[in-house]
């Protein structure tokens, strides 16, 4: 989900009843690879893990950007790196934006997406400007699907865009390696206009299981 995420969507597919989520490594992965992600409540930080349908996603090798954003990612300032400042993007990420759009990236999601990230297999993409980090955005990597969580710009008129050329990167990156599919989870405009499209939850599983059988390298 490239987009922060505000209150859970009714539609949402969640256990309460089950004891407090497990997130080692090999519970992530597992659940990733069944189409489910985790999140935490704003309120309490409790984390569950989720599924949604219809479920957005994005192609790599068919993504073109917009015009627009193709020119600023070309004339633009930012500078792209990729998994430089890992933890400074979730810790963006995790910034509330207001009061009725708080974070989902509780302290426990953070602490198991470092781990994932020693462990080679999250990745952050970021835009700079000089040595100021402008954007960017992190996710998993499993076979040849990326599992975009979250995304962040600067507020600041020297950032505008910068998450959005990150993304470029990151779409650009993917579609030389082969990878097959992004998943963006729930649809919201901003990702919409990025090009996401939305599939039933059924036809979502069945791309993602091809994805993940696909033996590429996002490095």
């Amino acid at each position: 989900m490239l987009a922060r995420r505000g209150t859970v969507r009714e539609d949402a597919l969640v256990t309460r009843e089950r004891p407090k989520a497990d997130l080692t490594p090999q519970m992530l992965l597992s659940a990733y690879a069944q189409g489910a992600f985790p999140m935490a409540d704003p309120e309490t930080g409790r984390v569950d893990y989720f599924t949604c349908t219809p479920r957005a996603i994005f192609e790599p090798q068919a993504w073109q950007p917009s015009e627009r954003l193709a020119r600023t990612a070309r004339n633009g300032p930012f500078g792209i790196r990729v998994d430089s400042a890992f933890d400074a993007v979730v810790a963006a990420c995790a910034t509330d934006r207001s009061k009725e759009n708080r974070s989902w990236i509780g302290e426990e999601i953070r602490a198991a997406f470092h781990e994932l990230h020693r462990l080679g297999i999250a990745h952050s993409v970021e835009a700079w400007v000089g040595d100021r980090l402008a954007g960017g955005l992190y996710g998993v990597v499993l076979g040849g699907a990326f599992f975009g969580e979250s995304m962040f710009t600067v507020r600041e008129p020297w950032a505008r865009d910068a998450s959005k050329v990150a993304f470029c990167a990151l779409m650009r990156r993917l579609g030389r390696r082969k990878f097959m599919l992004v998943d963006s989870q729930y649809a919201n405009p901003h990702v919409l206009a990025l090009g996401a499209v939305e599939i039933p939850f059924d036809r979502y599983l069945e791309r993602l299981h091809a994805a993940i059988a696909l033996d590429v390298d996002f490095d």
